[in-house]
């Protein structure tokens, strides 16, 4: 059983509850789970998972490879999601927005056709992109075989370094979510400034139009 003292509670505590009563495959769905709802925090459930592995629990193999099979079929349900949209209706609903211009859609078409498959594996590795990367993939019909093996090689590494910290960390492996938590928050940070910046660079570009 997990250490009293750092034992979770909530939606960490019943993902905790399923690792333990099904094993690798609860863990599994967790990080499927995960992949559809990113503020779900891989970055504990990973560590968890190897915790509850070397607990006894669950095979410590077996769980790198349930969470990277739930990984890709998350990845997977956000890939199709996009290809249900498609480019022209991506187009329409951006016609709509304030602030957003066709352009930028063609320009984003352009970087992924460019960079796609870095940005797949890569982007596996890295919060909040680890699930949003799927859906420009959609878009853009990427080849599926490709993009499944793009997604299951990162998620692969991703999952295994996380896995296993928390394994040899054993009852300390609450650690790898505080470290790990920092990069999340500087990825957020430089995503909110990004954010910002274009705001501010299309306001004042309107303005002078005017």
């Amino acid at each position: 059983m997990l250490d009293p003292v750092s034992e979770p509670t909530g939606i960490t505590g019943w993902v905790v509850g399923v690792m333990e009563a099904v094993g690798a495959p609860g863990a599994g769905l967790a990080i499927a789970v995960e992949n559809l709802f990113p503020p779900l925090p891989s970055e504990v459930f990973l560590p968890l998972a190897g915790f509850t592995a070397q607990q006894g629990h669950m095979n410590l193999l077996a769980a790198i490879i349930w969470t990277t099979a739930g990984s890709v079929v998350g990845a997977l349900a956000l890939y199709w999601l996009g290809a249900s949209l498609g480019a022209a209706r991506i187009r329409a609903l951006v016609d709509r927005m304030p602030l957003v211009k066709v352009e930028d859609v063609d320009k984003t078409q352009a970087w992924f056709d460019r960079h796609g498959r870095k940005a797949v594996f890569l982007g596996r590795m890295v919060p909040l992109f680890r699930s949003f990367i799927s859906i420009p993939a959609g878009v853009q019909r990427m080849s599926l075989v490709e993009f499944t093996l793009l997604t299951g090689a990162g998620s692969l590494i991703w999952n295994t370094a996380l896995i296993l910290a928390g394994y040899l960390l054993g009852t300390q492996w609450y650690l790898v979510e505080q470290y790990a938590g920092v990069f999340s928050k500087v990825v957020l940070g430089l995503l909110a400034a990004a954010v910002v910046w274009f705001v501010v660079r299309r306001v004042r570009g309107r303005a002078k139009q005017h």
